[in-house]
C-alpha cells in the first residue's frame, strides 16, 4: 500500500490503510487540532530528527485495561513502603524534558525532538496532555506523560532515574483512572515491560471500535 502524504487539511487516511509495520502517513504538522484528531482515530506521531513527521497505527495494538492492572509482589512491597510521593500535572515540562534527556544519556534514539516537545506542551496548556510525577523527597525521579480524551489515556513516554519510579507512576495513574471512570491506557507498541503490568495486544479493528465509544464518553479528570 502507498504511504500517504498529508496536506494542510486536518485529515488522515483510514488507519486500516497503514503499512504492515503500522506506518500510515507522512508530513502535515503537529498542531493541536491535528494531534487530537490523530489520537481519536488511533494514530500517533513517531519520527526521528531530520525526517518528515511520520504517523503510525500499528496492528495489533498494545493496551492496558485499567481493571486488568497487574502489580508484581516486589512492586507491591515498594508501594507499601511509601518511599515515593506521586503528583499529577505538577511538572509537565520537566517530565517531557526528562523523557527525552534520559534516553539520550543512555545512548538511545529519541522521537522527542524539540518540535514534539513544544507540541505536547501546547496540548498540556489546552488541557489534553497530562503528566504523572514521582518524587523522592523534593527530587523528580520518574514519571510519564500522555494525552487524555474521553475515557482513554494515550500513553506517550515515561522515564526513571531511580529504580521503580516510573512503575510507581504508572500504578498511580491506572488506579486514579479507574476511580474516575476511565477504562483504557493506549500503550501503542508492544514491550515486555508493559505486558508485565497486564497490558495485552488486541486487533487494531477492536481498538478503533473502543476509541469510537470511549473517546465520546466523558469522565472525571484524573489529574485533579
Amino acid at each position: 500500500m502507498p504511504i500517504f502524504s498529508l496536506s494542510k487539511d486536518i485529515a488522515f487516511p483510514p488507519p486500516e490503510l497503514a503499512e504492515p509495520d503500522g506506518l500510515l502517513a507522512l508530513g502535515g504538522d503537529l498542531s493541536p487540532r491535528r494531534l487530537v484528531l490523530a489520537y481519536r482515530m488511533g494514530i500517533f506521531p513517531w519520527y526521528a530528527k531530520d525526517t518528515p513527521i511520520l504517523w503510525w497505527s500499528p496492528d495489533p495494538r498494545l493496551v492496558l485495561f485499567v481493571d486488568e492492572l497487574h502489580i508484581s509482589h516486589s512492586l507491591r512491597r515498594v508501594l507499601k513502603k511509601k518511599r515515593f510521593h506521586v503528583t499529577f500535572n505538577r511538572a509537565f515540562a520537566r517530565v517531557i524534558d526528562a523523557c527525552a534527556r534520559v534516553r539520550i544519556e543512555q545512548g538511545e534514539d529519541t522521537w522527542l525532538v524539540p518540535e514534539m516537545i513544544e507540541a505536547y506542551r501546547r496540548l498540556h496548556e489546552l488541557g489534553y496532555a497530562h503528566s504523572v510525577e514521582t518524587w523522592l523527597e523534593d527530587r523528580l525521579v520518574g514519571g510519564l506523560y500522555g494525552v487524555a480524551i474521553g475515557r482513554v489515556f494515550f500513553g506517550e513516554s515515561m522515564f526513571s532515574i531511580v529504580s521503580d519510579a516510573s512503575k510507581v507512576a504508572l500504578v498511580h495513574l491506572a488506579r486514579r483512572m479507574a476511580q474516575c471512570g476511565y477504562e483504557l491506557i493506549d500503550c501503542q507498541v508492544t514491550t515486555k515491560h508493559l505486558k508485565r503490568f497486564g497490558a495485552r495486544e488486541i486487533p487494531r479493528s477492536r481498538f478503533l471500535r473502543l476509541l469510537d465509544r470511549l473517546t465520546a464518553q466523558p469522565a472525571s479528570p484524573f489529574w485533579t
